[in-house]
């Protein structure tokens, strides 16, 4: 009992500060950025010079067991020894991302596909079996499934029954 309420109060504590950080893993395993990426949505605008994407309404990215639904999601693509390939993936309303057991929410996340880095900003809701903790911007490393929340950082710990 004592080891839990130190646990709890250190929670507390650390959410105090304005610039908390709390780190959160995601996914659990190493993620394959080199799989095809699956893109489903009610419309979709081109832009002809940069080849750059604009998918919206009832958006869903799939890539391996990486998912991401939004309102509207950009795909941005750079050359790379004179091909095209996606660089960046910017999802906008009403975000939701999932990767295994895990869940984050957001306003916006900007996934970095050739890094592996996903930001996830504005407030963020990761949900982890019974565990939920929010904050204000939310960046996972998909290489390690490493993440850190940050801002005013709440979480929910539930004990087991």
């Amino acid at each position: 009992m004592r080891a839990l309420f130190s646990a709890v109060f250190l929670v507390f504590v650390s959410g105090l500060s304005a610039a908390a950080q709390m780190a959160v893993g995601f996914g659990g395993v190493p993620h394959d950025p080199t799989q095809q990426i699956e893109v489903t949505s009610d419309s979709l605008r081109v832009d002809q010079t940069t080849g750059n994407a604009v998918f919206s309404g009832n958006v869903i990215v799939i890539q391996g067991d990486l998912r991401m639904a939004a309102e509207e999601i950009s795909v941005i693509y750079a050359e790379t020894d004179g091909a095209q390939q996606i660089r960046e993936v910017v999802a906008t309303g009403g975000v939701m991302m999932t990767r295994g057991q895990d869940a984050a929410e957001g306003d916006r996340a900007d996934y970095s596909v050739t890094d592996s880095l996903v930001v996830v900003s504005g407030n963020v809701l990761i949900t982890q079996g019974r565990t939920t903790v929010a904050g204000d911007r939310l960046n996972i490393d998909l290489t390690t499934g490493n993440g850190t929340v940050e801002g005013r950082v709440r979480t929910v710990l539930q004990p087991e029954e």
